[in-house]
């Protein structure tokens, strides 16, 4: 409020004061109250004075005969904060017995109950007590249903019951009112059972509801787009599926990658590599450079042609480097194969890459070298140490990092700049 009209207000209020005391002073009125030989005479305005002093006193008196019972009631609600505290507290530590304690004790509060008897659930099936865990999601379901029903399907994917967590599931999706979590264990339940279409309907609720971060939600949706494509049955389908995707969707490498795989074991490998190498000369993905070697014996020089290509661009891409080496294990040409396997270990080791370059020492004859590129894989696997092949004395590869030619906006090289060692 601005200050002239305030100031405005406070003019007024002054000015009634002063005529109203004008006009009290000169008539301040007459009060006469009779009872039996009682009789009271008094001014209006000390009867009204009298009223408010009567009101406020009779306040002050309640206040105090309340003020034992409120304490008692703070106090309570203070010790049921404090224990609901405690079996979080403990329930994150792991001490399940003293959770339950707590718990139950917080859940006899009336604003904590439906929490603590959720918590208590939670606390009571991770100590492995499953009738004190539904007998608290029974009770908590009166009072908070959604909750509870997300809570009962957890538990059933924590055992391994994808099928029951669905059925549990399933009928709240046609009412719309599951709870977000409650869609995201339906997608994942979904997934393990099979029905894809339900997955992406869950993954598309929760995408409307903003309950995960943006980069958690394209995770999700890229694992149910890669189950549906890759469940396709056959090469319609396929490509109404993916035809009938969003622009976006089609742009994930995980999508592109189902796809591919998918495409090329229905005999559509032409169809895969133009999907690959879209999205390769937009943006450069790992992920993509090793499908585009899984896509069968079809087209393997074409396709060995085009990934030579990109070395040029991408000459320290672990991934580039096996497909290329699966793709001349295929066309048998061994020496260049074991050159691009072998620098790929040089920067990155992997067991695929041991496991390529094995199937090449195989394709050449070599059986113990091939022996040991399969154990190499297995090794390298669980974290162990890798053993050397027979005849690791030729002369060392290069292992240092190769620098591709940058461009900027315009299109004039960048000067690269070398690093101290």
């Amino acid at each position: 409020m601005k200050p002239w009209i305030i100031l405005l207000v406070l003019v007024g209020v002054a000015a009634a004061a002063v005529f109203g005391w004008q006009a009290l002073a000169a008539d301040p009125g007459l009060l006469s109250i009779r009872l039996g030989r009682t009789h009271i005479e008094t001014t209006l305005v000390f009867a009204v004075f009298v009223l408010l002093a009567v009101w406020i006193l009779l306040g002050l008196l309640w206040r105090g005969v309340r003020w034992p019972l409120r304490a008692w009631k703070l106090r309570s609600q203070r010790r049921g904060r404090e224990r609901f505290a405690a079996g979080l507290t403990a329930l994150a530590e792991g001490d399940h017995r003293r959770a339950l304690r707590a718990l139950e004790k917080a859940s006899q509060h009336p604003e904590l109950h439906a929490p603590a008897l959720l918590a208590t659930a939670r606390a009571a099936h991770a100590r492995g007590d499953g009738e004190r865990a539904e007998a608290a999601l029974e009770e908590a379901s009166a009072h908070a249903p959604a909750a509870a029903l997300a809570l009962r399907a957890q538990f059933l994917l924590e055992h391994g019951n994808a099928e029951a967590a669905l059925a549990l599931l399933k009928p709240s999706t046609d009412k719309n009112d599951l709870p977000p979590v409650g869609w995201r264990l339906l997608a994942e339940a979904a997934l393990l059972t099979g029905d894809n279409a339900l997955a992406l309907r869950a993954v598309d609720a929760l995408a409307t509801s903003d309950a995960l971060t943006p980069e958690a939600l394209v995770a999700l949706r890229a694992r149910v787009l890669a189950a549906a494509l890759a469940a396709t049955p056959d090469s319609e389908a396929l490509t109404a599926m993916w035809s009938g995707l969003p622009r976006a969707q089609r742009a994930m490498p995980e999508a592109i990658a189902a796809y591919a795989r998918r495409a090329a074991a229905l005999g559509q490998p032409l169809a895969a590599m133009d999907e690959i190498e879209s999205a390769l000369r937009k943006q450069w993905s790992e992920r993509l450079a090793a499908v585009w070697g899984q896509l069968g014996l079809a087209h393997a020089d074409t396709r060995l042609a085009r990934a030579e290509g990109w070395l040029s661009a991408q000459p320290d891409s672990p991934a580039l480097l096996r497909t290329l080496g699966r793709l001349c294990v295929q066309g048998k040409l061994w020496g260049k194969a074991r050159e691009y396997l072998e620098r790929g270990l040089a920067l990155s080791p992997s067991a695929p890459l041991w496991e390529t370059l094995g199937d090449c020492m195989t394709g050449q004859g070599n059986a113990a070298n091939a022996a040991v590129c399969y154990r190499n894989a297995l090794r390298i696997a669980r974290g162990e140490a890798t053993q050397e092949l027979s005849d690791a004395a030729r002369a060392p590869l290069d292992t240092r990092a190769s620098i591709a030619e940058e461009r900027d906006a315009h299109g004039m090289p960048r000067l690269a700049i070398p690093k101290e060692s």
